[in-house]
């Protein structure tokens, strides 16, 4: 009888028609008894090293097992310096006061949904915990920042075999740039002053009213008819692009000899277990196909890039009516690219003087504009305090940036602290324990920051986008409306957008999604043969362009195969995961255009690439679980326009990947 633990790596780690060799096997067994692992836990551990070392998952031989292997020793060698210095700095630390009965004192995540506490707790304080003031950079120009709660969650994560988070005041690095994306282009220094006016006119693409519909409700033949008229979407636009006649298209479930090409989406034939060459089926319209599923033959191909819920067209011929084999895939066609008049180009060029031509760096050159990116989480799993949060705000402020865009989770579901409530809001918090809800939380623990902002620069533009971790949003659902600002006690300048949100800031066309469809798709990405873009990260997001969807996944991954949470670690509940609302997918689609710029926050490594002419920023999440995170600054430089630049009327292509500096930071 076959061991069932080869088999399984067997699945994980071979390849369609080869078997993983016994000394492969050998070693894929030791390196679990050494680290303790089961063959899925080492998967995601091979995926990542595939993704450190920026390479596919190439065939397993004893060569690269055996690079894996010392990878992770040196990994684990790593952390157990960490923690041994993490230990000596703790002996060194004064101990803190306990907190009696703080379990019993505190009932945040017991008011979920604006729900009132229950009369059994209506003794509970949440107003009760220690003030202790956060580290405000020198120079800073915001000062006398607010204080949150220093509960700690180290026993817990002791207990657990966790290493702590460690102090954000003793993060390595801070202030590091570690990608810079036109490095050609200069690093302006900060005005000195705020500008007299908003350098920016903002002007939203997508349809905000939309994203209000009432989730979790629904049907069936809803969900069907959105993934068929998608199909037939991406039928007619193949049909016109290529110039093709009607005829050619067919059905790729039908025994013929005669070459069709047929579109679909891509699927498996099973509902576990990754996609492979094996496994592929082509989904069909009712129109062209009657819905069936037709497994897929794609050995005639050099080299073919697949994941579930891709549209895709394929020429090839089902001679035996049993199996489509493709002779050729497709390339669907792109989006145009963003594009505006030669007088709106110059109006928006005469903006970014703000009303303040002597901070201008010469006569003619207006300042560029700066914007920050950033995504949550925005505070480590320990901790209330949001320090990187405050750190972020401060560098906005000191640089007198024209935007700053947050993606959420702001008050993450997935944070041990808030899923177990066990918090205390800050002593000089006023409000009813009766009737405080987590909006309250968000009031004074986030919405401080950002007003303090405005008033630092009164024309600075604040957006936030929600998350569908975000528990102050009841819109739980993806595409995600924003949530309520009703109680959060925000300026009212700052905006809240939906997820996913297309804005224009200027003539910049800038799409806009928390859902981190990247990790997914990278992980859920077949790939066979040779490929043009060798390069993981930008081929995931070259997905997202050519689908002209921010989330084109479809079924999306696994919630126990995601991205472990510090909620995970300590009560073993599985991440939410995407939270699809497949009636509304449609809301998820890019609008008309490619945009200028591409924002995807994603717990793949950070990045700034250009690619097909759009201008894609990954900032990484502002605070780890364990660490500090990254941001991204945009520094954005006005066209250079003239008048034989266009005729009156004419469009002109915005080309912002050219004019644009990013710099990841190290927050």
């Amino acid at each position: 009888m076959a061991d069932p633990v080869v088999a399984e790596l067997n699945e994980r780690f071979g390849t369609a028609n080869t078997e993983l060799s016994p000394d492969v096997i050998y070693e894929l067994q030791s390196i679990m008894r050494l680290h303790e692992l089961d063959v899925q836990d080492m998967f995601f551990k091979w995926e990542s090293y595939c993704i450190k070392m920026d390479m596919d998952q190439p065939k397993m031989s004893m060569s690269t097992v055996r690079k894996f292997k010392q990878d992770l020793q040196d990994t684990l060698e790593r952390a157990n310096r960490a923690q041994a210095l993490e230990q000596v700095k703790t002996e060194k630390r004064p101990g803190g006061t306990p907190r009696p009965g703080a379990r019993n004192n505190s009932d945040v995540f017991g008011m979920l949904d604006g729900l009132t506490t229950p009369a059994a707790r209506r003794a509970a304080k949440l107003g009760s915990a220690r003030k202790t003031p956060m580290g405000t950079p020198i120079g800073s120009r915001l000062k006398n920042e607010p204080v949150s709660s220093p509960m700690k969650l180290e026993a817990q994560l002791d207990a657990m075999g966790v290493i702590a988070p460690s102090s954000f005041k003793d993060r390595p690095n801070a202030g590091e740039v570690i990608e810079i994306l036109n490095e050609n282009l200069p690093a302006p220094e900060p005005p000195i002053a705020p500008f007299g006016e908003s350098r920016i006119k903002l002007t939203a693409a997508s349809d905000l009213k939309k994203l209000g519909y009432k989730p979790l409700a629904m049907k069936l033949s809803e969900a069907s008819e959105i993934l068929d008229d998608r199909i037939d979407d991406f039928t007619s636009l193949v049909l016109e692009h290529y110039k093709l006649d009607e005829s050619v298209f067919g059905s790729a479930a039908m025994q013929s000899t005669t070459e069709i090409v047929a579109v679909g989406r891509v699927a498996s034939d099973t509902s576990e277990g990754k996609l492979n060459a094996a496994s592929l089926v082509l989904e069909t319209s009712r129109k062209l196909g009657g819905g069936f599923r037709v497994p897929l033959n794609v050995s005639k191909l050099k080299g073919y890039q697949f994941f579930p819920g891709q549209i895709v067209a394929l020429r090839g011929t089902n001679t035996t009516g049993r199996e489509f084999t493709v002779n050729e895939v497709i390339r669907m066609p792109l989006m145009g690219n963003a594009a505006s008049t030669l007088e709106t180009m110059a109006a928006h060029r005469e903006r970014l003087r703000g009303g303040q031509d002597a901070m201008d760096t010469d006569d003619e050159n207006p300042m560029p504009l700066n914007v920050i990116f950033a995504s949550g989480p925005y505070t480590a799993d320990d901790n209330l305090d949001f320090e990187p949060l405050h750190t972020l705000i401060n560098e906005a402020a000191d640089t007198y940036a024209d935007a700053v865009i947050l993606t959420g989770p702001f008050i993450d579901a997935e944070h041990p602290l808030i899923a177990s409530g066990d918090f205390d809001l800050p002593e000089e918090a006023v409000y009813d324990p009766d009737a405080a809800t987590l909006s309250t939380v968000f009031k004074y623990l986030i919405s401080p920051a950002l007003n303090r902002l405005v008033s630092a620069n009164p024309h600075v533009t604040i957006l936030l986008v929600p998350s569908v971790r975000d528990v102050i949003d009841r819109h739980v659902s993806w595409p995600q409306d924003a949530f309520p600002r009703k109680e959060l006690g925000l300026h009212k300048s700052i905006k809240i957008l939906g997820n996913p949100m297309t804005l224009s800031l200027n003539e910049t066309l800038v799409g806009i999604s928390s859902q981190d469809a990247l990790w997914e798709l990278k992980h859920e990405e077949l790939i066979g043969g040779t490929v043009e873009d060798t390069n993981g990260l930008s081929r995931v997001a070259r997905y997202l362009i050519e689908q002209r969807h921010y989330f084109p996944l479809f079924p999306p991954t696994d919630r126990t195969k995601l991205p472990k949470t510090g909620r995970q670690v300590i009560d073993g509940q599985a991440a939410l995961g995407a939270m699809l609302d497949i009636s509304y997918l449609k809301l998820g689609e890019m609008v008309n255009v490619r945009p200028d710029v591409l924002i995807v926050p994603s717990a793949l490594p950070p990045f700034a690439k250009v690619i097909e002419s759009v201008l894609v920023i990954n900032p990484g999440y502002l605070s780890q679980r364990k660490r500090a995170g990254t941001y991204a600054r945009m520094t954005l430089y006005p066209p250079k326009l003239s008048e034989a630049d266009a005729a009156p009327g004419e469009m002109l292509a915005h080309r912002i990947f050219e004019r644009a500096r990013v710099e990841v930071t190290r927050i």
